[in-house]
Parts: C-alpha cells; structure tokens; sequence
C-alpha cells in the first residue's frame, strides 16, 4: 500500500519542520518527506488531500484509564481505542488501578494480549509500583519489564511510605523504567471533593488543598535529586508544584511533568453552574447554583492564578506534556450527590479541540510546541516509537483541522462515557484522520476496522 500525503501543513517537532509539504507512506513506514512538495499524484495507492489541515506525528496520550479489566461497563480496551483514535491519538499509555490491579506479569501479558486483538492502536501498559497498590511491598519490577510494561505508576494514589518510594525509584532506574507519579500527599486529603479555597466555602463541600499535591511533588523530586535518576509528575494542577518543578529543573533534576487539558481551561469557580445544563449530575445550592460532577476530578479544578500558571509552564518548558487522564465513569456514578460521586473525566475526544483553543487561539503558542506537547515529548518520555514524522519512522500519522469550529456535546461519544467537563464549550480542531503502523484505523468521524 503507497500513499501520498499531499498539500498539508506538516508539523514534526522531532525534525523541527512546520510548512507546507508532501508525505509519502509505504509499508507501515513514513518512506518520504518531500522537501518542497508538489510530487506527482500519480502511481499511488490513494491520495490524500490534507490542504488546510496539520499533517502531524500521531497523538500520544501518556495517562488513560480504560478500565479493563474489572470495570468495562464504564470503558474497555476497544472502546477507549476507539476514543482514542478520534482524538487523533495512535499511542496510549494505560493506568495499572484496575479490578484487579495491574501488578503482575501474567496481568500484563493479558491486557497486551487482549489489546492486540481487539484494538488497531497502540496499547501500552503500566504496572503498580506496589502490590495491589496497598503501599506495602514493591512489584517484581524486572519482570514486569521483561513482559512488557513501558512504566511504572500508582496512579490514583501516592506511595506514601518515602522508604519504599525511594527503591521504587532505585529498582526502576536499574531496570530501564520511568516512574509515573501521582502527587497526593494521603493524610492531606482530608475527605476533599473539590480544590480548597474560597468556591469551596461556598458550597460547604470539604477542600482538597494544593499542598497535597506539592508535598509529594518537593518529597520525590528530592528523591530523584539525591538518586540522579529520572521522575515523571503527573496531572500537574498548582502553581506551587510549577514553581517546584521549574526550580528542579534549574538544579539538573531529571524531572519531567505533565498536565491535562482541564487544568488550563477551567478553574474551581467552573464547578458551580447555572442549573439546567445536565439535571441529574447538577446539586442545588443556594439562589439556584448547582455544582457539577462532571468537574469534579482529582487533583481538582484549581483557581485563576493556577490556571495561568500552568498555561505558562507549558509555553516555557516546564511542563513537558500533555495528557488527558481520561477517566469515564458511568452516568449512574455520576448522578451521585458531589461529595460522593467518582473523581474523573473524559478527555481523549476533546484533548486536541480545547488545547488548541486554550492554547495556539487564545496564548499564542507555536503549534509546533503544542504538538511538541501532544506528541513528541511524550514518546520521549515514554521510550517509545512515535512522535515524529522523519523518514523511515513508523507511519503513525494525524491529520487535523485546527479551525473547525462546534461545540462540545453533551454525550455521543465513542467512549462509552459521557462525564465531559467541556459540555457547551466552543471549540477549534478535529481530528480528520488517525493512521496506525500506514493503515487509517479513523477517517471523518467513522472508526475504520478491516
């Protein structure tokens, strides 16, 4: 199969091209980048017209949980691939927090296993770093690596005893691994629903401070210094875990950071909405407020100065990804009053859209750093294969429209969840086309299966 690629705006952060070129794909690989365009239409399988639009390195999502095993009524593999792919994500980097717990090397193999026969992305799977994610006693790291784990993480939690996460730190440096941290101080909790602060107040829920998050940000940072090995924060929300992160960064630690889109678009005042916009996932306040489970997640919707903060962390360099920590949750869970609803929400379908809104439209970022953000660093981060678009590379390849205009539903998704916190939003980017290893797995809204 030889296609061409023709008359888009290609993007490849790893080759430091932005213009308007032709790309030639055969064989699962990427067999040219033209250096000034215009080849021949003719003597190729298909042609693609990408005028108008990104030709990019596929998506790359380095934090999703798609449930399976043990939760498949809220996502399984195939329908979190198929989110996946009309993101215009090719590679995504699965959670080990599933019933049960990711921990084993027999575990890995079957979510591999599974992925490889019902999904025609790229799955990849992360294992706890302790077993059954109770904090206790370390995983078999080297065998998890041996079956083919890309990463390690507790996600969902912090390792809270600093003994046992500094070995973790220690054994997965040895063992070629990169540690995905969660950042959550565990007594600092507190029963917290939402962000503490002055929204909090107002409702009378129970807050979440930001020093919960910063507290395991410093400690493992520090961790990382004293070892000289690598460490990966996750879903960064606080301008103090920025202001820690940046200053690492300046003393040489090896410390990589990601955000998500929510993070650098909505703040802790998004929570209270006006009533009538979702029903059932909306609990009265008083003079007719509600407040909306659909924004709830944890670590939580911040406040404005957060939210500029991360913005500009990302422009600057501190943060080195974005990822979406899609966390779908069924729509019963969800109807819960707030407090005790499930932290969490969709995000691959929208990623793309609202960063390029949030970010290229409204703050001015290159879109070569955007899709640095999206792509690139990721795979960097990760190890793995993707992220660029030079020649002989794997044909992992998106197309989007950054001025396509809509606004975010309210449900028809290709999740099976629909807990969007961007309902009602308006909205520029889509994705046109997803193609995996040169075969188009998402084309103009349908999801492509051979």
């Amino acid at each position: 199969m030889r296609t061409l690629i023709t008359g888009g705006r290609v993007i490849d952060p790893s080759s430091h091209m932005d213009k308007r070129t032709d790309l030639v794909v055969q064989d699962g690989r990427i067999a040219l980048v033209a250096e000034k365009g215009g080849l021949s239409v003719n003597g190729y399988d298909r042609v693609i017209d990408a005028r108008g639009k990104w030709v990019v390195p596929g998506l790359i999502d380095m934090h999703v949980h798609f449930r399976d095993p043990g939760q498949e009524a809220k996502e399984d593999l195939r329908s979190g691939s198929e989110a996946a792919a009309a993101g215009g994500f090719t590679t995504v980097c699965c959670m080990p927090n599933t019933r049960p717990v990711i921990d084993t090397s027999d575990r890995v193999r079957t979510v591999l296993s599974k992925a490889s026969r019902s999904t025609r992305i790229h799955i990849l799977q992360t294992a706890a770093i302790t077993v059954g994610q109770k904090g206790e006693r370390l995983t078999d790291i080297a065998d998890l690596k041996r079956a083919g784990t890309v990463a390690l993480s507790e996600d969902g939690q912090s390792v809270a005893n600093i003994s046992l996460m500094r070995m973790a730190l220690r054994r997965a440096a040895e063992a070629g691994l990169p540690v995905l941290d969660h950042t959550e101080q565990p007594e600092l909790r507190d029963g917290g629903s939402m962000n503490r602060g002055r929204i909090s107040e107002i409702t009378g829920l129970p807050g979440l401070p930001a020093e919960a998050e910063e507290a395991i940000a410093i400690r493992d940072i520090l961790l990382a210094k004293e070892l000289g090995v690598p460490i990966h924060l996750q879903h960064i929300s606080t301008k103090g875990s920025v202001d820690l992160i940046r200053l690492a960064k300046s003393w040489g630690v090896r410390v990589t950071a990601e955000t998500a889109p929510h993070y650098f678009t909505l703040t802790d005042s998004d929570v209270i909405v006006g009533g009538g916009v979702r029903g059932i996932y909306h609990h009265k306040l008083a003079r007719g407020k509600t407040v909306d489970t659909h924004r709830k997640m944890n670590p939580p919707l911040r406040t404005e100065t957060d939210r500029k903060a991360i913005i500009e962390a990302l422009k600057d360099g501190t943060l080195d990804a974005i990822a979406t920590d899609h966390a779908p949750h069924t729509a019963e869970e969800k109807s819960h009053e707030f407090i005790n609803a499930p932290f969490g929400v969709i995000g691959l379908e929208t990623s793309f859209a609202v960063s390029n809104t949030m970010l290229v439209r409204e703050n001015d970022f290159d879109p070569i750093r955007l899709i640095e953000l999206m792509s690139t660093a990721p795979a960097r981060i990760l190890g793995c294969e993707g992220g660029s678009l030079e020649a002989g590379k794997p044909a992992d390849i998106t197309i989007l429209d950054p001025n396509y205009e809509y606004i975010v539903p309210a449900a028809g998704f290709h999740s099976k969840s629909t807990n969007t916190p961007f309902a009602g939003m308006k909205v520029y980017g889509k994705a046109d086309l997803t193609m995996v290893a040169g075969k188009i797995v998402y084309e103009n809204g349908e999801i492509i299966y051979e």
